[in-house]
Parts: C-alpha cells; structure tokens; sequence
C-alpha cells in the first residue's frame, strides 16, 4: 500500500531547500531497511545544473524539535556548495586515500541480531580514477546511548559524523578494500564525541597534517577525478573529521595559491600543474595506506599456506 507524503514535511523540506539555493525536483516513496514507507527527496541546484542529491527521511518524521528545521537548512546549504564539486559523493582520508560514499539506506534501523543499536548500511569505493571494483560494504552502528546526543536519527542530522566515523576506521586500518565481501562493521562510539565540548572529535591534527590533506583532497578530487575543475574547501565535514574550522582551511588554501599549487576562488580551490606533476607523491601515499589497511595474514590464508 502507497503512503503519500506528508503535507507538511514536503513543505518544510522545500522551503529549506529554497533557503539552501536548492530546487525540489521530485518527490517519491522508498522503503527502509524493514520495509516500512519512507519519503525520498531529489533536490537540484538553482542553476539547472544537471547534478542532484537524494534525501531519504522516515515517512513518519517531522520537526518536532525547535532545532531540527535550522539545522536541516544548515545540512541542505552545505550539500548545495558540495554538489558544485565535479564529485560530489568524493571526499579523500588522512592517509589519501580517495573514496565515493554511496548506496546507504537511511534512515538508521534497530539491530536485528538483538543488540541494543541503530545500524545504517552503505558503500566505500575506491574513487582513484581506475575503476578497480575495489570497495568496503559497510555497516555502521550507532548504540542507543549514543543516540541520544543525536538530534535525529535520519540522514541530514548523521551523514556528516558517519562518513567521518567510516573515513577514520579506514585510518585506523580496520576496513578493507575488496571486489566483494561482507559488510565490515564501523562502531560510531563515544569516542568520537567529547560530551565536555559537546562536539565530534575524529582526528587531532596539526598543520602538516591539514595541509596534506588539503593537497591530497585537491590532488585527487579537482585534478584526477575533475579535470582540474575547483572543489569545494571550506567543507564543515572535513573541518569536523580534522578537528579544525572551515576559516582555517581556507587560509591554508590560500597560502598554498600563493606557492602556485592551487587557485582559489571564494571557497573553491582546483589543482594546478604544478600540483599535478606531483602526481607520483600522491600515488605512493595511496599505495602505502592501501597496504597498511590490507590485513597481511589473509595473503597467507588465500595462498594456502597457513596453519589452521
């Protein structure tokens, strides 16, 4: 049985959406992970552009809560400067490893081994320009505890502090990348939130580690995968999963303008020649952290060899 959408979140979503530059495309119903009805935005850039982005809510969600619309508009205006990226669905690790987020089935459901979590199902791919088939299915699990610092358990108020959840078990090299597999699980703990400065912490870095990644996000997002076109900088997912400001990577960017490694225009930055001819840097970098993260035991086990 078809669930129509409800009145009022159609029009909260568009009215956001609006606030954010963004058009409403369309309007559909999903299906979560247990089958319950779900409401699936497509929402576009103002400029008809040809890009678009999928938000998947609970059929059954509304803002209750005097902080979720401000903070959904806040969501949609930042999705509305990543989808000027030539991939959006891109973003790069510590160790440089370029992935593509997608196919995750929001909202969160429960466990249905009997733990006492919420578990939402999605993909890494390896996004280095080679179309290697290598990915990580994933399954991240938030426990019921944890949730309730959570404003919702839906998709605008989560993605940010999940994808870096999984971007951080990938540098802690407890994911791995294969052409098929099971799903690796991704706990989304208290350790990465301090309930003292009520806020995420993933990673503690300094300025060499925040300049190369900035270096490799250019590298790889606006030159090997955007033909040099600009990226977006000032991404508050990457300020959260580096532990610093949308203000402080941009004046890093600006300062590596200066070494003529990057142009930047506003909060966008696109590699350079110069940038590019480093090209075989950020190939070692990714071969390494693909070794570290690559358990060195399963190549004996595969060849035979091992003792069991």
């Amino acid at each position: 049985m078809t669930a129509a959408p409800k009145t009022s979140l159609v029009s909260s979503i568009e009215k956001a959406a609006a606030q954010a530059g963004l058009t409403l495309a369309s309007v559909t119903q999903g299906s979560d992970f247990h089958g319950e009805p779900t409401t699936v935005f497509e929402l576009g850039l103002a400029d008809s552009s040809n890009r678009s982005l999928k938000l998947e809510l609970s059929h059954d969600f509304d803002f209750d809560k005097p902080t979720l619309l401000p903070e959904i508009t806040a969501h949609l205006a930042a999705e509305a400067k990543r989808l000027r990226n030539p991939r959006p669905e891109c973003y790069v690790t510590l160790g440089g490893i370029p992935v593509a987020f997608g196919k995750f089935q929001w909202p969160f459901h429960r466990s249905t081994s009997g733990a006492d979590t919420y578990i939402v199902h999605g993909e890494l791919d390896l996004a280095d320009g080679k179309n290697s088939g290598l990915h990580a299915k994933v399954a991240a699990s938030v426990t019921v505890t944890f949730a309730e610092i959570v404003p919702a358990m839906e998709q605008p108020y989560a993605e940010s502090f999940v994808y870096n959840a999984i971007r951080k078990t990938v540098d802690f090299g407890q994911l791995e990348f294969l052409k098929s597999g099971n799903r690796q699980p991704v706990p989304v703990t208290t350790r990465f939130y301090s309930r003292w400065q009520k806020k995420f912490l993933f990673t503690e870095t300094d300025d060499k580690a925040r300049l190369e990644y900035l270096l490799s996000k250019v590298y790889w997002l606006s030159g090997v995968l955007g033909a040099s076109k600009p990226v977006w900088i000032a991404d508050p997912k990457d300020a959260q999963y580096l532990n610093t400001t949308e203000k402080d990577l941009l004046r890093m960017a600006n300062d590596e303008a200066g070494e003529g490694l990057m142009t930047v225009d506003g909060e966008f930055a696109a590699a350079t020649p110069a940038l590019m001819a480093r090209a075989s840097e950020f190939q070692a970098r990714l071969d390494a952290a693909l070794s570290f993260i690559k358990p060195q035991f399963n190549e004996a086990m595969r060849s035979g060899q091992a003792n069991m």
